[in-house]
């Protein structure tokens, strides 16, 4: 019998510990790291992976994603699959398909279908559905072939809607006999191997909206109702909280996920940290806070947004203006139903009126997408009349037809029956300010939302992006730093048991992969797929520069493509 399964020859290992890197083979056994240093004989291994003037590192680890439906048919889960993710987090924002009954799935998927844009015909037809409660969710989960090793919260939404039932959960606070039985039930899920719980608290004018309009079950829950379930953990001294909130006023909800820590005794991951082009002020005060949190004992991480990305997209499909009560409205209900609201001259009017109050809402200078009047016009539906103001900016179309912006988008929409293509202008980011934010004690990359707004988002790729640009192209982070960061941290964040580096003993999540001839293909808006269930499409964005990944010892894609090979695992409590 062979000493060695796999070996990894030749190559820079760079260990995500910030050990400094050393050229070393690597041997792998039985899905774990069996020996690192030294030169082994290639006789004593059944496969041999010649990486001489490769770097060989720990697999990636995703935090934020909502993969829950796609694992089901896409055991890689990509895009992340694609970028050297070995390891993903599920049910993120509170967001999720366990517990649901049978009769109430119909209506979990239209929910998901908006809130994170994906696709209802893909849920419909690729969902297995054979379970009812959380622990028979993770029992499939368990089950079903997967690329990639996972973890899952316990998402809030559903949990409160199998307690209180939908409507009572939109419109009232719950019962102190129903706090108790979701706190329960968090016991019940975190016996089966739940790695904690999430939630998205973003107020009655969501910016992530159900898909009627209105807001999700959980961003009108109470404190009170949240502190409950932080008492769980800190109960059982385990699992982690992720938390998307902003209702309106920052520094109250900073104060309360400060309470929330100290409360749970247990890490926090906030949602989310990012770096404004215009004034570092924004990033650097939410630095001083999570400083300030650790300091007091209160463990809370920053999930920092990275990648360097621009939307594509319609009104077709488009639900990040939300916070603007007026879009919500306009972008709701069927495609008919949409194009008569974008035409009525008083919505219209609406949403010029909301537009600074809808700015204001998400805390930042700019909506998601950008100012309208910037966003570039890419395509038309090919209409001979319209094509004069493809390439051109929103604002310069309105400037040709006398109008307003708002006006000008949405006359583009309703005369391409809403297939009019817009994307955001891809920013100059700062490199020193972003560098100075992710080399923070207590900021994590990422923030993929991997399986999410599947038609018009490619974050999946930050790993790719963020070794491209802050480590090859600008050298505002080591190799070392930067695998630290998207391995190691995030796994000790997040509860990953021995996962997150290249050490002996160590599960063999592992990247190798060529420095230089890392690109994004295509650079930046990504390209449209046709390989989801239901008939469906997505856009994608693909790797170059990657050799091999492995998971748990076998190989998982071999220069970009898939071998067949499933070797992911259901890390219960983070272990396996």
């Amino acid at each position: 019998m062979a000493e060695f399964d796999v070996l990894i020859r030749g190559g820079t290992v760079v260990d995500g510990t910030r050990v400094p890197r050393f050229v070393a083979d690597v041997g792998i056994k039985d899905g774990v790291v069996a020996q690192v240093g030294g030169r082994m004989n290639p006789a004593d291994a059944d496969q041999v992976l010649e990486a001489d003037g490769l770097v060989v590192a720990p697999g990636f680890v995703d935090l934020h994603t909502h993969y829950d439906a796609q694992i089901q048919w896409d055991p890689y889960c990509t895009i992340s699959g694609w970028h050297g993710v070995t390891s993903v987090v599920l049910g993120n924002c509170g967001f999720g398909f366990a517990p649901v009954r049978t009769e109430e799935r119909d209506r979990a998927m239209l929910t998901m279908s908006r809130t994170e844009a994906i696709p209802f015909d893909s849920m419909k037809e690729g969902m297995i559905w054979d379970w009812i409660t959380f622990p028979e969710f993770l029992d499939t989960l368990e089950r079903i072939p997967k690329g990639v090793n996972c973890i899952s919260y316990m998402p809030l939404a559903p949990l409160m809607t199998w307690v209180m039932g939908l409507e009572a959960a939109k419109s009232r606070r719950a019962t102190d006999e129903e706090i108790g039985e979701m706190q329960r039930l968090l016991h019940e899920a975190m016996d089966a191997g739940a790695c904690g719980w999430s939630t998205q608290r973003l107020g009655e004018h969501s910016v992530q909206a159900d898909y009627d309009g209105t807001p999700m079950v959980t961003d009108i829950m109470s404190d009170n109702e949240c502190l409950a379930l932080a008492e769980v953990l800190a109960e059982r001294d385990e699992g982690f909280i992720q938390i998307t909130q902003f209702t309106g006023d920052l520094q109250q909800d900073l104060d309360f996920q400060s309470v929330l820590a100290a409360t749970a005794k247990r890490p926090i991951l906030h949602n989310l940290v990012a770096v404004n082009r215009n004034n570092p002020s924004i990033h650097r005060d939410r630095l001083k806070w999570l400083e300030e949190c650790n300091a007091r004992g209160e463990r809370v991480f920053g999930q920092a947004a990275t990648i360097r990305a621009s939307f594509t997209f319609t009104l077709e499909d488009w639900n990040l203006y939300d916070s603007s009560p007026a879009w919500n409205y306009a972008t709701t209900g069927t495609h008919d139903e949409k194009k008569v609201k974008m035409a009525d001259p008083d919505v219209r009017q609406r949403i010029i009126d909301e537009i600074d109050e809808a700015i204001k809402k998400l805390g930042q200078t700019q909506a998601l997408g950008g100012p309208i009047e910037e966003l570039m016009i890419q395509d038309l539906a090919h209409m001979d009349e319209l094509e004069q103001y493809v390439g051109m900016t929103v604002g310069q179309v309105a400037e040709m037809r006398g109008c307003h912006p708002v006006e000008a988008m949405l006359d583009l929409a309703v005369e391409t029956d809403l297939a009019a293509e817009f994307l955001t202008p891809m920013r100059e980011q700062n490199d020193e300010w972003m560098a100075e934010m992710i080399t923070s004690p207590y900021c994590i990359p990422g923030v993929s939302d991997g399986g999410a707004h599947t038609k018009f988002l490619t974050a999946g790729s930050y790993p790719t992006d963020f070794l491209m640009w802050l480590v090859r192209d600008t050298g505002r982070l080591t190799l070392e730093e930067a695998h630290y960061r998207l391995s190691y941290l995030p796994a000790r964040a997040a509860g990953f048991h021995d996962r997150g580096t290249l050490t002996e003993g160590s599960p063999a999540d592992v990247v190798v992969y060529d420095l230089d001839a890392l690109n994004l293909t295509p650079e930046w808006a990504g390209e449209i797929v046709h390989d989801f269930p239901g008939g469906e499409w997505r856009r994608v964005q693909r790797p170059e520069g990657y050799r091999w990944i492995l998971v748990n010892g076998e190989v998982t894609f071999q220069d970009g493509e898939a071998t067949g090979s499933t070797p992911g695992k259901l890390l219960r409590h983070g272990r396996g």
